[in-house]
This record gives C-alpha cells, structure tokens and sequence, in this order.
C-alpha cells in the first residue's frame, strides 16, 4: 500500500536559518508562495520539504504516498481495527499538501503521520539552489527519516504489522536499530532506539558523488555544522555526511545508497558497525566517539568492505561493459 517517502514537515520559526541550509547547501528549490511556510522542491513534486513559520524546531509531520486510491481506504480500516484513530483530511488540508487524498494519524510514539495519494507534479523546471545533478527520488521517494525512540521494540509491530512496512535490516547492540523499506531503496524509515524522542535525521542522496562532496566543502566553510564527517554505511552502503539544520536535527547527504529487490529481500541482524569508515560523530564526547570509532576500526580489521563498483548493478542499472 505505501509506496514511498513523499515529504516531511518541520516546525521551525527559522525560516531564513532553513531557506540557506536547504537552499544553498542541500541544494533544493526554495519556492516562495507567502503566508507562514516555506516549500523546497526536489523534482517534478509540487514540494519535498515544508518549513512552518512557529516556534518548536521539530518534526511536525511524515507524508507517506500510497499506491492507489483506494489504499487509503484500507490502511484506515487497519488502522482502525488496530486501535488506531483515522482523521480523513480535507480539501483545504489536501490543497496546503498539493496531493488529491490524504487521511492522517499519530503513531505511538506520538509522530504525526500522514499518507497521501496523488501528489501533484508540476512541469516547471527544478532549478536547483546550488548547481547539482539532481536528486535521486521517483519511485524511491524524498529519501529516509529516522526517528529517535524510546523503546524501539515496542514500536516495531505497528510500522511492520499494521502500516506495512518490510523489515530491512536490525541491529541491537549498543543500542536497538530498525531499518524499513516501502520500495526498492534499502529503507525508507528507521528508528534509534536511543531512549529519547524527537527527529534524529532525514536523508536526501544526489545522483552525483561530487554534489556531496561540494555540499562537504561547503558545510566545512561554515555554511553548516557538521555532525558525522564523510563516511560510508554498511547496511545501505550509502557514502555520506550529516550536517546540524538550523532546527537542531541532522541532515544526512549521501550518494551511492543500496537499491534491493523488495520480493526477495530477507532481513537480517547486523553487528559490523553502522560504518566500514569515517562517519566520525563530531558532536559526541570523545568517550563515545571512541567507542564508535573503535568499532569502524574492528570491521575493517575483519576486512569487510560494499562491493565493487564494477560488481553493482544497483548502482549504475547494469555492469559497466569493460
């Protein structure tokens, strides 16, 4: 029934503070239509990003696209018979989102949630706010949110057993981690089961490897914090930095992310480490950064390492003829 990522609304009173982190450094559209949000295109999709002009620096709301129509439908009936209250959205609700349906709902941990059909595409060019490639979206969506948890196992049933969502990967040492996918990207949603709550990250990946590394340079030049230097994961094999938003969360900017075929993907626990390199946690202690960097150093040791590139289909779409 969900089918991807569609967008994601941010409470922030920074308007400014967002339109040059999204806008010169992330490099999306920043779209100006007046009144209190802000809007940044990726694509074709009428907006990706939508920064509300109020107090509270935090993730207002999660937009997840489903496939048909008549999807709204159903997932409102499990939802229902889950114990879970369905608000059917209006005209003007719709309207303010550019999507034909939309039916809303909190999640247990209290994360608005809303699900889409039919989100309007515009034949206006993208016009990026820095000069980049583009983004990688379509069918795999805006990118992944990750969310912080308070207790991550509790929370797994209702995104797997009544949302839908496939079970990527897990890992529950030191902390528990949950990655999901709704399409062919290697997740599209994750939570940290860190004991807090809030908005950890969400991440947007570029179709050329430069474009993050010139976001790099610019973050390095004071257009952002950076929070994890530039490193590669080991479930997604995404090469990538985070920075600090202007709301405090983090950005996550990669290139390179997994592509998985949905129909015979099986799940599994991983204990390498969320990195083979880099990655360094700058705004921890040194303590706990430590700790992290102690095991990026165990699974290199252990010689694990992605594929190679000439070996990756899902990256390029087919092996480069030599």
């Amino acid at each position: 029934m969900i089918t991807a990522l569609s967008y994601i609304g941010i409470r922030s009173n920074k308007s400014d503070d967002w339109r040059q982190f999204a806008g010169n450094m992330l490099g999306m559209q920043v779209l100006d239509r007046g009144g209190r949000n802000t809007a940044f295109r990726m694509d074709d999709q009428h907006q990706r990003l939508i920064i509300s002009d109020e107090p509270g620096d935090t993730l207002a709301y999660i937009g997840w696209e489903v496939g048909e129509k008549s999807d709204l439908e159903r997932l409102a009936t499990k939802l229902e018979a889950a114990g879970h209250n369905v608000t059917p959205g209006d005209r003007g609700l719709a309207d303010r989102r550019y999507v034909a349906e939309i039916i809303t709902c909190v999640d247990p941990a209290g994360n608005r949630l809303e699900f889409v059909w039919k989100p309007e595409k515009t034949t206006d060019p993208f016009i990026p706010g820095r000069p980049i490639e583009g983004f990688k979206t379509g069918p795999y969506g805006m990118g992944h949110a990750v969310l912080h948890v308070s207790n991550a196992e509790a929370l797994v049933p209702f995104y797997r057993d009544v949302l839908g969502f496939h079970l990527s990967d897990y890992g529950l040492r030191p902390i528990p981690l949950y990655f999901f996918h709704v399409n062919g990207r290697h997740h599209s949603f994750a939570i940290v089961g860190s004991g807090q709550a809030g908005f950890h990250h969400f991440m947007v990946e570029y179709d050329n490897l430069d474009d993050v590394g010139q976001g790099y340079d610019l973050a390095q030049n004071g257009l952002a914090e950076i929070a994890y230097t530039l490193g590669r994961h080991t479930n997604d094999y995404m090469t990538s930095f985070y920075a600090h938003t202007p709301s405090g969360f983090f950005v996550e900017s990669g290139w390179g992310g997994r592509i998985i075929d949905p129909s015979t993907w099986e799940a599994c626990e991983t204990n390498v480490g969320p990195s083979f390199w880099g990655h360094e946690r700058l705004y921890l202690n040194e303590q706990e950064r430590a700790a992290f960097r102690d095991k990026r150093l165990a699974t290199a040791a252990a010689g694990h390492r992605a594929p190679s590139v000439v070996n990756c289909p899902w990256l390029y779409g087919q092996v480069p003829e030599v």
